[in-house]
């Protein structure tokens, strides 16, 4: 059963005093930065009207919203990583709802900035050119200083379905106890979910994953709103800004082609024989008539369910990066081991999953609910290396442009993944430990690459549908969702009514385009990984360091890879491919 919050170990949790030493410390900051907007950002203000005077006038306005913006990071930072571990505690709800509505009014109030801008003929600042670019590019879609206003004050609006979601997933959701094989009556919580349905105990499996889809379905009306309210706000944002669709509106900022996205659609449509015929070849190895939903996590070599405990897992992860050398290693070590960046276990209200955070301002912060199994400690050495590519942008580039791309993100934790599962191989003292792990790796190519590319089919779908003014209702999400269902895993798996329900408790679609990017970024690491191996770490650790100093696509050809390109996908599928038959072929 999870504990409370309070009754955890300090030394298993992350240590937030290092961004605030108390919460009335976070008050006092706060309210120095409540009177900048009483005053109207006047720091920032003083430049409306004024940025046609020259470069040093801009110079002098974007410092002071970037200072502004920095400070009101940190705030963010504390507020949500407190709530985060305990979203029943009120205290903290109410701190980061303070802090959110401060984040929303200065947006609003600073929403004439860019419009202004883009009202010059020309500017250059040097530590700002490549800001300056990047906004010349949309000038298209941004909107007169007024109009950017209004749209600024929606934010906080477009951020409900999100947030009530999360709410309910988090703190009001609940799921009944499930039977166990023996009979006994087992907790369901979103942790032991996943834990579950990795046990070799297919009674448990299947009965917790149909509770906690039931449990879901039960609310599937609600649920499909906030879902089609999401997609209402990126439609309001694609018609405002005046893009052509959704997916154009998301991408188009970060300079992505669209292409990218149906590239990989479409080349893993081409490729999806082996992924069938690994579901096939799973049934065979189980030994059973039908094969569910519930039967693909379940590792295929039995009696090798090994557990980590945390301490191991942190060694582990250390030591599989050696290939990036000891200054890297170090600085993990310390993060992980001294500095507590970490908080590890589940407690009662914690927000589920995991996820990598922090600010400018702060060391990284990483959020688990670690249970001890192979998935845990690969989703700490994920988790980490998000933590480091954090680290390195922050200290390698100023504030303006160390938030690395969104589509970067997932590249530096797959990265991390693979060298881990290379690691372990070399400490497996057993053919079967041994093709235990592979598996593992196989099953971790499967539901990172395949399966969230049909998690951004089905994306791409639902913002198509209520683009064409198509409702988006609870039968027709679980048509959609059934029909990609049969599409990717083949004939051998049986479709049920269950899994037609998951889409209601995947959080990523409360996002605007993100999950392809898993797709993109496993394959891009998988490509990287090689380059390392022949030539060395510091064109990575370069890229690591270059935070949101270029576009994407270009940072990642200064990287050695050119992601516009069906090769850098292709080469994933065939890694996959050779695992397929070196492994499950001798089983």
């Amino acid at each position: 059963m999870a504990i409370k919050r309070e009754e955890q170990d300090v030394s298993v949790t992350w240590d937030l005093k290092k961004i605030y030493q108390t919460p009335e410390d976070w008050e006092k900051n706060y309210q120095e930065i409540f009177k900048k907007s009483d005053l109207g950002w006047k720091e920032v203000l003083e430049g409306k009207g004024k940025l046609g005077e020259g470069s040093k006038a801009v110079e002098k306005t974007l410092d002071a919203y970037f200072l502004i913006s920095r400070e009101l990071e940190k705030l963010y930072t504390y507020a949500h990583l407190n709530k985060d571990v305990d979203l029943s505690n009120n205290f903290f709800k109410e701190m980061y709802d303070k802090i959110e509505a401060l984040f929303h009014d200065f947006s609003h109030k600073t929403a004439w900035l860019e419009s202004e801008l883009l009202q010059l003929e020309t500017v250059s600042v040097p530590k700002y050119d490549f800001y300056l670019e990047k906004l010349f590019d949309q000038k298209a879609h941004i909107l007169s200083t007024d109009k950017e206003e209004i749209l600024a004050l929606a934010g906080q609006i477009k951020s409900v379905p999100q947030k009530v979601f999360s709410l309910f997933n988090n703190a009001d959701l609940s799921f009944p106890d499930v039977i166990d094989e023996n009979g006994e009556k087992q907790e369901l919580t979103h942790a032991s979910y996943h834990k579950y349905m990795k046990g070799q105990d297919r009674t448990l499996r299947e009965n917790a994953f149909k509770t906690l889809h039931q449990t879901f379905h039960k609310f599937e009306n609600t649920v499909t709103e906030l879902i089609a309210g999401q997609v209402q706000t990126h439609i309001f944002t694609q018609k405002v800004r005046k893009y052509d669709n959704c997916l154009t509106a998301a991408l188009s900022p970060h300079h992505i082609p669209t292409e990218v996205y149906k590239t990989l659609i479409e080349t893993v449509r081409e490729n999806l024989a082996p992924l069938h015929e690994y579901v096939k070849m799973r049934k065979e190895i189980l030994g059973v008539d039908k094969l569910h939903y519930w039967d693909l996590m379940v590792p295929l070599v039995k009696d090798c369910d090994r557990l980590f405990p945390y301490e191991e897992a942190v060694d582990i992860v250390v030591d599989s990066v050696a290939i990036l050398g000891e200054e890297y290693q170090e600085k993990l070590r310390e993060g992980l081991k001294r500095d507590r960046w970490v908080d590890v276990y589940e407690n009662k209200g914690k927000r589920s999953g995991a996820y990598s955070s922090g600010c400018f301002d702060s060391m990284p912060y990483i959020l688990l609910n670690y249970q001890g199994t192979i998935t845990d400690l690969l989703t700490l050495s994920h988790e980490a290396g998000h933590s480091m590519h954090s680290l390195y942008s922050n200290k390698g580039q100023p504030y303006h442009y160390a938030h690395y791309p969104i589509f970067l993100a997932e590249i530096a934790s797959t990265f991390h993944e693979r060298l881990t599962y290379e690691h372990l191989l070399t400490k497996m003292t057993s053919e079967k430990e041994r093709s235990y792990l592979l598996n593992q790796q196989i099953e971790g190519i499967r539901t990172t690459f395949f399966r969230q590319t049909m998690f951004a089919e089905f994306e791409l779908t639902i913002h198509e549908l209520l683009e064409k003014q198509i409702p988006l209702t609870p039968d027709r999400l679980k048509e959609e969702y059934k029909k990609l269902n049969v599409e990717y895993f083949g004939p051998d798996l049986i479709i049920d009514d269950e899994l037609t329900s998951e889409y209601l408790r995947i959080p990523h679609f409360y996002y605007n385009f993100y999950v392809y990017q898993y797709a993109t970024g496993i394959a891009a690491a998988y490509t990287l990984v090689d380059r390392v191996k022949l030539d060395g770490p510091n064109n990575y650790l370069r890229f690591l360091s270059s935070g949101g100093s270029d576009y994407p696509v270009d940072l990642l050809k200064k990287a050695g890879l050119d992601i516009t390109k069906k090769e850098s996908l292709v080469g994933l599928l065939t890694f996959w491919k050779n695992l397929l038959l070196k492994n499950l072929s001798k089983k």
